[in-house]
């Protein structure tokens, strides 16, 4: 797992990734024009906060339903033996699903917690079957269903006042 450094940001910089947040799709003068830079210099800390890792990249988020990915599924995985290796094993594996879109190891009772996306209840039935289960060394999966989403969102909350 790759380490982070934390970089310094000024309340300016906060700004920038404040509109990046809310439309990735800003040209630089639009940016700059937002948060009260010139273009050039809103340009170099967009550039900046690229080269440090704390802008990871820009998206387009889509609509999930829109694109025939009805089902939400958070799943928790517990392991039927713990250390390093193990652990590992589940990160490699798991990373090769694109249906997984989230995967936190977990403290407690239960060693990962999975959100996945699948088009049904049939189709991570499926995934569940010729995936999930079958990847070595987990012991049990609970799943729960996600009947309506109350909030979603990738904004940070940055603290800007």
């Amino acid at each position: 797992m790759k380490q982070s450094v934390r970089t310094e940001l000024d309340r300016t910089d906060l700004r920038i990734l404040d509109a990046l947040q809310r439309d990735g799709a800003l040209s630089a003068a639009e940016l700059a024009e937002r948060v009260g830079l010139a273009v050039t210099t809103c340009w170099r800390r967009v550039r900046r906060l690229e080269d440090t890792g704390v802008i990871r990249g820009r998206v387009a988020l889509l609509d999930r339903e829109q694109v025939g990915l009805g089902v939400t599924v958070f799943a928790h995985v517990k392991l039927s033996a713990h250390g390093r290796d193990n652990l590992a094993r589940f990160d490699q594996a798991i990373r090769k699903h694109p249906e997984v879109l989230e995967c936190y190891t977990l403290m407690g009772d239960w060693d990962f917690l999975l959100r996945i996306v699948a088009r049904d209840i049939k189709g991570y039935e499926a995934f569940f079957l010729d995936h999930l289960s079958k990847i070595a060394g987990v012991q049990s999966v609970s799943s729960s269903i996600a009947m309506t989403v109350v909030k979603e969102t990738t904004q940070l909350p940055l603290n800007l006042r």
